[in-house]
């Protein structure tokens, strides 16, 4: 075994790409805890935030296993050290569902228009993630729809972010 891999039978992981998640997690977890508005909408006040940002980039430049771990990670990490533990299992996964998803979309396909669908298919599995998991922490199936707005900017702002830029960037990176 190379001093520069870890490896197994089934997957070999570079000590740069564990860096470069490492990296990713990172920033994640900074723009969710750092950049953000917290609404006064909805039952629990909502939190909008700049996390989906270095999510996407990270899932359409190095793919579904760094867009996973940086969403899952970095986010569920926000909630544990930012008030809102109830919330960190439930973002752990509906997040990491996200990164994978966009990252396994934008694996297989380049290009603007499979970056859009990535970003929206991750649209609907926040909100329809994140509405089940209020249901579930309220024990209430109407109230999680005041949550849709805000989601739905969420993710807006991050696509107007990230769409303009992140072929160019997984280009250059690539090279």
């Amino acid at each position: 075994m190379s001093t520069k891999e870890l490896t197994n039978e089934k997957q070999t992981i570079s000590v740069s790409e564990i860096a470069i998640t490492g990296v990713c997690i990172a920033l994640t977890f900074i723009a969710t805890g750092f950049i953000n508005i917290r609404l006064p909408i909805a039952a629990n006040g909502g939190l909008v935030h700049l996390g989906n940002v270095p999510l996407f980039l990270a899932a359409i430049i190095f793919g579904k296993r760094t867009g996973a771990l940086a969403g899952s990670i970095g986010m569920a990490l926000f909630d544990l050290m930012g008030g809102w533990v109830l919330w960190a299992p439930f973002t752990f996964v509906v997040v990491g569902l996200m990164g994978y998803s966009v990252g396994a979309i934008t694996e297989k396909h380049h290009g603007f228009r499979w970056n859009v669908l990535a970003i929206v298919v991750a649209c609907v599995l926040k909100i329809v993630g994140y509405y089940i998991a209020e249901g579930i922490i309220y024990g209430n199936w109407i109230a999680p729809a005041a949550s849709i707005p805000g989601n739905l900017v969420q993710i807006g702002v991050a696509a107007v972010l990230v769409l303009p830029i992140a072929e160019v960037v997984r280009r250059a990176i690539r090279r």
